[in-house]
């Protein structure tokens, strides 16, 4: 190979430093290589999902730093020097389901599951920055994140169970106090 060959193939290559779920990750990836395919081939998590490939329908949204970002838009070389976090990094380090999965579990909030992690990722920024959303809210904040399978009603009132227990309000199930 040339030297000129071997320069061009170098520029097409970064190492890619980031946290993921809370662990250091270092990786040589192409520097076209989108953020969900490094987290499903390199990182080895997939619970993120490609639905639309084009940002429109929220199936592939991770939070980045703690901000929802949709992983199919967003280069792996631009994660460098940020925090990810996707579905498999939302529980408990022992496998525990975070009050929001949990919420969803007991609302029956995902059928065929292919969007959750997304909506679960989406709806994890809202409950952090709005503790008590509305139900307006939760809908508006579901707004870019497409679902085929609930109509969406299960989602919004799985999110409201999860605001309210957050909160601290004691609600047993998902029934009660709805």
């Amino acid at each position: 190979m040339s030297n000129e060959t071997t320069k061009g193939a170098d520029r097409r290559r970064r190492t890619v430093r980031c946290e993921v779920n809370g662990q250091v990750v270092e990786q040589d990836v192409d520097v076209r290589r989108t953020l969900g395919d490094f987290l499903r081939h390199d990182c080895g998590l997939t619970g993120t999902h490609y639905g639309c490939e084009h940002g429109v329908c929220g199936a592939c949204t991770v939070l980045l730093d703690g901000r929802s970002a949709r992983a199919c838009l967003t280069l792996a070389v631009q994660a460098e020097g940020h925090k990810i976090t996707t579905v498999e990094g939302l529980g408990a380090v022992d496998g525990a389901l975070s009050v929001l999965q949990q919420a969803f579990h007991e609302c029956h909030a995902l059928q065929c599951g292919f969007c959750t992690p997304g909506m679960l990722a989406t709806l994890t920024e809202l409950l952090r920055e709005t503790p008590r959303p509305t139900e307006a809210e939760v809908r508006d904040a579901l707004a870019g994140n497409l679902c085929r399978c609930t109509g969406y009603q299960p989602i919004v009132e799985a999110a409201l169970l999860a605001a309210r227990r957050l909160s601290g309000e004691t609600v047993e199930s998902a029934t009660e106090g709805a």
